[in-house]
């Protein structure tokens, strides 16, 4: 099946082809015409399968047909992250090219005032994360009478950042002969009970079950011990072919300290976590998606939606609490057809999570044979790495990662001479070490986006 098979306008078509695409995903087919139908809709999808187009086209479609430049939005799209939000109007602007359509992204981190005078203007799609959304509503500073297509993407992912009862609130506030579109990895109880509350007979689209392994991606366990991780994770790095790596942690903490520790060992990482304001995420992201970094050491906050074009491994420095999360992480890789490798370095305490993490799969991760094991006693905090370690080469560090000459098995990098110091990762982590929903606003920052469409 082709794009042209789908009913897309002609000016849709050329923007799909310029950007290098022919043929429709699985949930893009499946999806593209009941849209365009103006039907109520459910999509099922894991990450990676294209599930942001499948809305995104028909959309610039359906509101190509109508008023452009309403006072009022006439369309919403609901997103659990500043991130995905931003990704989303990529795409739009991307794909709407030759439409004369307008667009706002309400997000925090970025001055209201900037957006408040956007909305003034009038918009057509109106890209938002549900705090930002509702604290401009409560003020007074939008209407939502006048939207009749609303999507409400990553819903099992609000669900987690405990986004229900807002989306709820902001369903109310919308016209209720409107069509609803809601997409999901998973459809757990309450997900199921919201798309029955405000979805109208809706078609069910499901591509794939989210929980399936991804058969493009390798997927690995490393044991190792708190102390050994970070040389393990570094003698991981050294022994693969790495193109661009995304480091998962499950703390901010150990974002901030993991991504220092690797520039220290001369490696080009960058972090991104949400305590940085939305200018910072941004300027992070766009160094690593043009290769002036190539390792992104992330939270969770980066776990899902983003779409960064060949990510060749991802790591999981700390294994996810949440068997979900391990899903979208790895699913940062191993994206459009091309393959990727995942490791996720495990200690004895980690046993829980890695059984649900294979239970959530129905797959048995194998564990990786090719990493020296750990000398407790020997191992150091790394906190001073300023000289150089005999038989490493610092070449090949800024575009591809370290060269496997021999293809030897993987080894740890020597242990450090200096004594072992606990690492604050390595106690228990407080209350505001844990990363919670992102979209609040925090304070005036640049960042806005407001774009139109065509000339």
């Amino acid at each position: 099946m082709k794009f042209a098979d789908l009913g897309l306008s002609d000016e849709l078509l050329r923007a799909i082809d310029e950007s290098g695409y022919s043929e429709p995903t699985a949930i893009q087919a499946g999806a593209i015409p009941s849209v365009l139908m103006m039907r109520d809709m459910i999509g099922i999808a894991q990450t990676g399968t294209g599930k942001t187009a499948s809305f995104v086209l028909p959309m610039i479609d359906i509101l190509a047909h109508g008023r452009t430049r309403a006072l009022m939005p006439r369309s919403l799209i609901l997103e659990p992250t500043r991130e995905l939000a931003a990704q989303v109007a990529e795409n739009f602007e991307k794909y709407g090219k030759y439409h004369k359509l307008s667009m706002a992204l309400l997000i925090g981190g970025v001055q209201m005032g900037d957006q408040v005078k956007a909305l003034e203007k009038g918009v057509d799609v109106l890209i938002a994360t549900p705090g930002r959304l509702m604290d401009l509503f409560e003020r007074g500073k939008i209407l939502l009478t006048g939207c009749n297509l609303l999507v409400i993407d990553e819903a099992d992912r609000m669900l987690d950042m405990g986004f229900i009862p807002d989306i709820e609130n902001i369903c109310t506030k919308l016209p209720a002969n409107r069509q609803t579109l809601l997409f999901s990895a998973t459809m757990p109880p309450p997900i199921k009970k919201l798309a029955d509350k405000f979805l109208s007979n809706p078609k069910t689209i499901e591509v794939a079950r989210p929980a399936s392994r991804n058969e493009n991606i390798e997927q690995f366990v490393v044991k190792t011990s708190e102390r050994g991780k970070r040389d393990m994770l570094r003698g991981l790095i050294e022994a693969e072919d790495i193109g661009t790596a995304i480091i998962f942690c499950n703390r901010k903490t150990t974002v901030r300290e993991l991504a220092k520790s690797l520039q220290r060992h001369g490696y080009k990482a960058g972090e991104i976590h949400g305590d940085m304001d939305q200018s910072s995420r941004i300027a992070e992201l766009d160094r690593f998606k043009a290769g002036t970094i190539n390792i992104l050491v992330a939270s969770d906050v980066a776990a899902r939606g983003l779409d960064v074009k060949g990510v060749s491994h991802v790591f999981n420095f700390d294994a996810p609490w949440h068997p979900d999360d391990y899903v979208h992480r790895i699913g940062r890789t191993g994206r459009a057809g091309a393959k990727g490798r995942a490791f996720t370095l495990v200690t004895p305490s980690d046993d829980e999570a890695v059984d649900n993490i294979q239970k959530l799969t129905g797959y048995k991760i194998p564990v990786h044979g090719g990493a020296a094991p750990i000398d407790d006693a020997a191992k150091a905090d790394d906190a001073d790495a300023s000289e150089p370690r005999r038989g490493r080469s610092r070449g090949g560090r800024g575009g591809k990662g370290a060269s496997k000459p021999d293809k030897a098995p993987a080894r740890a990098a020597a242990p450090e001479t200096r004594p072992a110091k606990p690492r604050r990762e390595d106690r228990k982590p407080k209350h505001d070490d844990l990363d919670g929903p992102d979209d609040g606003w925090n304070g005036p920052t640049p960042g806005f986006l407001s774009v139109g469409f065509g000339n």
